[in-house]
C-alpha cells in the first residue's frame, strides 16, 4: 500500500493506493469516525462493475448505508441532477455527521464533491476513484463542480474529501478511451512536472499501453505525489503555482469546444494540447525567449515518439475523425477565437502554461496571438 497525505492543516487527509483497496473501502469510510450514515453516490455503469462490493464493504463495518446512482456521462453534472441528489439528501434525513460517497469517475466525483459542499453548508465527502483520469487528478484537491448549458464546471466550490481510496485494479475495466484520456493528464504531469515520471512512461510502454495494474499502481502514485504538493503550496489557486497543472489546457479547452461540448474525452484534448504547448514554447525560444531554449525540435520529438509508442493521439485531425459527428469548424481562427476567452487571457494576450524543459514548465503571460495563430496553421 502506498500512503501519500495532501498537507491542509485540520483539513489535511491521506490518499491510499492499493490493489484490491475496494474490498476495505468498509474500513476507511469508517475510520473517519463518527459517521452517522453513508451515501454512496455513483453512476450506473460503476454501480453495475463494483456498487455491490463497496456497499456491502461499508455495511459491513456497521455503518447506515444510502445508494444513490446517476446516469453515466458529462449530463449529470447538472443543476438538475444536483437537485434530485439534495432532495434524496434531505429525504433520508442526512445530517452533518454523514459522509458522502463517490463512486466512479470525474463526473461521479465533481457531482457528489460539490452536493457534499453545499448541502447543510458543507458535509464530508470520500472519494473513491474508478478512471485513470479521476485517480490521477480530480479526485485530489477539492475542486467541485456542476456544468450550465453554455459552461462547464462554472458552478462550483473548493471542498476537499476526508479521504481518497485508489484501487488500480479497477483500470482494467476501462474502455480504451477513458484509458487514453487519463493517460493524457498522465504524460502531461511528466512532461511539464516530472521529468522522471516521463521517463517511468518511455521505459515501461509496453506494460503501461497493456494496463499492468502493478506499474500504474506505481504511475498513479507519482502523479498523486505531484497533485498532492501542489495543492498545499497553492490550494486556491491563489499563487499561481495550481495553475501549472493546466498544461496543454489552453490549446486542449479550445480543442474540446470546436469539436462539441462533450463530443470528446478531456484527456485527449490535453494530449493535443500539450504538443502544441509545446511547438509554441519552441517557436517562442527560436525567436529569441530564453525561457524556452532548451525546447527543440528533438525535444518534441521524444513527446510525440512516447504517444507513438503508447497509440495515443496527436493531431487535431486524429480527434476531429474520430469523434466529430458533423463537419466542426477547427480552423485557426475558430480556435483561436475560443482560447482569446479562457479565463486567462488578457487585453488580446494569451496566457499559457508553456514547456521550459523536460519535467518543467512556466505561466507565460502576454503571448502573441499571431504566434499561437502560426502554430495552429502549420498543426503537428
Amino acid at each position: 500500500m502506498t500512503l501519500i497525505q495532501v498537507e491542509l492543516n485540520e483539513r489535511s487527509y491521506d490518499i491510499e493506493i492499493e490493489r484490491g483497496a475496494l474490498n476495505h473501502a468498509g474500513v476507511a469510510v469508517a475510520s473517519l469516525g463518527n459517521v452517522s450514515r453513508a451515501v454512496l453516490v455513483s453512476d450506473d455503469v460503476v454501480d453495475a462493475l463494483y456498487g455491490e462490493k463497496v456497499a456491502n464493504a461499508i455495511l459491513d463495518r456497521g455503518v447506515d448505508l444510502d445508494e444513490i446512482v446517476v446516469p453515466a456521462g458529462e449530463d449529470s453534472k447538472s443543476i438538475e441532477v444536483a437537485n434530485s441528489l439534495w432532495e434524496r439528501l434531505l429525504e433520508i434525513g442526512t445530517d452533518r455527521r454523514a459522509v458522502v460517497v463517490a463512486l466512479g469517475g470525474g463526473v461521479v466525483g465533481d457531482l457528489a464533491g460539490f452536493v457534499a459542499a453545499t448541502y447543510a453548508r458543507g458535509i464530508r465527502f470520500f472519494q473513491i476513484p474508478t478512471t485513470l483520469l479521476a485517480q490521477v487528478d480530480s479526485s485530489v484537491g477539492g475542486k467541485t463542480a456542476i456544468d450550465l448549458p453554455n459552461g462547464k464546471n462554472m458552478v462550483g466550490a473548493f471542498h476537499q474529501p476526508s479521504g481518497v481510496l485508489i484501487d488500480p485494479d479497477v483500470l482494467r475495466d476501462l474502455p480504451r478511451e477513458q484509458y487514453v484520456s487519463g493517460l493524457g493528464e498522465v504524460v502531461k504531469y511528466g512532461a511539464s512536472l516530472d521529468a522522471s515520471l516521463f521517463e517511468t512512461l518511455e521505459a515501461n510502454v509496453k506494460d503501461v499501453d497493456a494496463c499492468n495494474p502493478d506499474v500504474l499502481e506505481q504511475i498513479v502514485a507519482q502523479c498523486c505525489r505531484i497533485k498532492a504538493q501542489i495543492v498545499h503550496e497553492d490550494e486556491k489557486e491563489i499563487s499561481g503555482r495550481r495553475a501549472l497543472l493546466n498544461y496543454g489546457h489552453t490549446f486542449g479547452h479550445a480543442i474540446e469546444t470546436a469539436l462539441g461540448y462533450g463530443a470528446i474525452p478531456h484527456g485527449h484534448g490535453v494530449l493535443v494540447g500539450s504538443l502544441l504547448a509545446a511547438k509554441l514554447a519552441m517557436r517562442l525560444g527560436r525567436n529569441g525567449d530564453d525561457r524556452f531554449k532548451k525546447i527543440d525540435s528533438e525535444w518534441l520529438a521524444r513527446q510525440v515518439a512516447l504517444y507513438q509508442n503508447l497509440r495515443l493521439p496527436y493531431r487535431l485531425d486524429d480527434l476531429s475523425k474520430k469523434f466529430a459527428a458533423n463537419d466542426p469548424d477547427v480552423a485557426p481562427e475558430r480556435l483561436l477565437h475560443i482560447m482569446s476567452t479562457d479565463k486567462k487571457s488578457e487585453f488580446g494576450k494569451l496566457n499559457l502554461i508553456l514547456p521550459t524543459a523536460l519535467g518543467e514548465c512556466v505561466y507565460a503571460k502576454g503571448v502573441s496571438q499571431d504566434d499561437v495563430r502560426l502554430i495552429l496553421e502549420e498543426g503537428l
